[in-house]
């Protein structure tokens, strides 16, 4: 028994290529007429408004140390030492703690925080939460049974005078 196939007799106008094509069964193409190849050119990804954000997560059982800085959503479970600097959402998570100066969008502690929140549109404070520094905020959510140790400034503006902002100073959840 043979592992090929016989072969096939070719006419004289066929080619030699295409008596092998067919010898293999592939079925003979013509070239095409050839058309000039335009680069691609894309457009630099910009932001767009509404867009989604992406998150990035520190996981539990880990440690890290440095610097975040960027665009999107930052969730922290692990251990965080250093600076926080996000256009975007950040999350400690109950279990986690951040040490060091947090700027973000929004900010929710249901971990714990050593450190200052310099800027923010709305500080949540979970019941697991802890907060030990000061911290400056559009508006802040405090839950029964969380924890503060520092001074906090919300409902300020920075384009009005400061006699217009909230002044707290408080520790264990309450305020004076």
């Amino acid at each position: 028994m043979a592992l090929w196939k016989e072969s096939v007799k070719t006419s004289a106008t066929e080619t030699p290529e295409a008596a092998d094509l067919a010898r293999l069964d592939i079925p003979e193409t013509k070239p095409k007429a050839e058309t000039p190849v335009q680069p691609a050119i894309r457009p630099t990804p910009t932001p767009t408004p509404g867009k989604p954000k992406t998150e990035s997560l520190i996981a539990p059982d880990i440690t890290i140390e440095g610097k975040i800085e960027g665009e999107g959503h930052v969730r922290i479970a692990g251990n965080f030492k250093g600076d926080v600097n996000v256009r975007g959402d950040l999350t400690i998570e109950p279990g986690a703690r951040v040490t060091g100066s947090v700027r973000a969008e929004k900010v929710t502690i249901a971990g714990e925080l050593i450190g200052n929140i310099e800027s923010a549109a709305h500080v949540e404070l979970q019941q697991s939460g802890a907060l030990t520094g000061d911290l400056k905020a559009g508006s802040l959510s405090v839950a029964a049974g969380s924890r503060m140790r520092g001074q906090a400034e919300f409902g300020w503006d920075d384009g009005k005078d400061g006699n217009s902002a909230h002044k707290t100073h408080g520790h264990n959840g309450s305020t004076s």
